[in-house]
């Protein structure tokens, strides 16, 4: 099921995100609508983490795998080609989330049911309606521009 249109975070919000997470080595990141996989890159590569990435769009999830691959990082990080509601998110200790806030109303009652106490979920510029932030964070990509800037969206489950 589509759920909004693939736009890449930028690798400065990623990181931001990870960092705002509290992502530590050891635990599982999982990337819903993973595009090209900077994500699950990233948090497995520099945070130590393992990561899975859930992308419906064939050439997105070709993309991931293929730089995954390029990396080194299988043993690490995989992409699931499926459609997130399908995919069982239990194992999940932080979920990213950049969809829009209807995607997000939509997805809210499969994350309930599915994570467990203490999950992280980070949403880039789309809240989760209903829920209540731990923390947003204003995070400005070029401080010397004062521009562009994005809203990021903590949650605890």
């Amino acid at each position: 099921m589509f759920l909004a249109p693939f736009v890449a975070s930028p690798t400065p919000v990623v990181r931001q995100m990870l960092i705002l997470s509290g992502l530590k080595p050891g635990e599982v990141l999982y990337d819903l609508g993973s595009g090209d996989g900077r994500a699950v890159i990233m948090a497995a590569k520099d945070f130590g983490a393992t990561s899975v990435g859930i992308e419906l769009r064939d050439d997105l999830a070709k993309k991931a795998l293929t730089n995954i691959e390029e990396l080194g990082l299988n043993d690490k990080s995989e992409i699931i080609q499926e459609d997130i509601f399908k995919v069982d998110l239990s194992k999940a200790n932080v979920v990213f989330l950049y969809l829009t806030t209807s995607a997000n109303e939509r997805i809210k009652p499969k994350l309930e049911a599915e994570l467990k106490p203490g999950t992280r979920i980070v949403s880039h510029d789309y809240e989760v309606l209903g829920w209540k932030p731990e923390k947003v964070t204003s995070f400005c990509e070029n401080p010397k521009l004062g521009y562009p800037s994005h809203t990021l969206y903590v949650y605890k489950r």
